[in-house]
């Protein structure tokens, strides 16, 4: 049996910009299922994996979400501000650390004790990208400031305290479109953790 490795031979690579990411050109021969060789060519953005978290309170029935610009999806006809779960970049660190201090830098509450509950490719036809989800339970007693992100990196962070309900009633509304943020919170949902 042929290993899904035996099936790809990169020839080329090319970069085409390296300013915010990287963005290459590879040329390859792909071996077909009826075992015949095709050469194809494929651009990949290369920005990382990354990881996001849901913080969740069950006494209050509540969930943390951010508000922040996105200039691609301003671009794409969005007014460009969206709802979110906390995210970042790993930056070359272990997912749980850097969620951790990604939650505190953007939403200022400080969390010991995360839960991983699953990994996705959230754009595989053209991003390198992989997500590590997490939750985690917050109490009002973890925020230890405002958050807001950071001001060197661009950010410019809203924090919002939403009802669980209210945030699954955004998902139905349109008000959350960010694909991360709404499998987070179809994942709490069916996990029964919430009321």
């Amino acid at each position: 049996m042929t290993s899904p490795h035996d099936r790809v031979r990169i020839i080329d690579t090319i970069t085409l910009s390296d300013n915010w990411y990287i963005l290459r050109k590879y040329v390859f021969d792909y071996l077909r299922s009826d075992g015949t060789w095709q050469r194809q060519e494929r651009e990949a953005y290369d920005r990382g994996n990354g990881a996001v978290i849901l913080l969740y309170n069950r006494s209050k029935n509540s969930v943390i979400l951010i508000r922040q610009f996105r200039f691609p999806v301003f671009i794409n006809g969005h007014d460009g501000f969206l709802i979110e779960a906390a995210a970042g970049l790993l930056e070359e660190k272990d997912p749980v650390s850097r969620i951790k201090a990604e939650a505190e830098e953007e939403t200022g509450f400080h969390i010991t004790e995360v839960e991983k509950v699953f990994e996705a490719f959230m754009s595989p036809g053209s991003v390198t990208e992989k997500l590590y989800f997490f939750i985690a339970e917050y109490q009002d007693n973890n925020r230890l400031n405002q958050g807001g992100g950071l001001k060197e990196e661009g950010e410019d962070v809203e924090v919002l305290e939403m009802t669980f309900d209210d945030a699954l009633a955004a998902i139905r509304s349109g008000d959350i479109i960010d694909g991360k943020t709404i499998m987070l919170l179809q994942y709490l949902a069916l996990s029964g953790r919430m009321a």
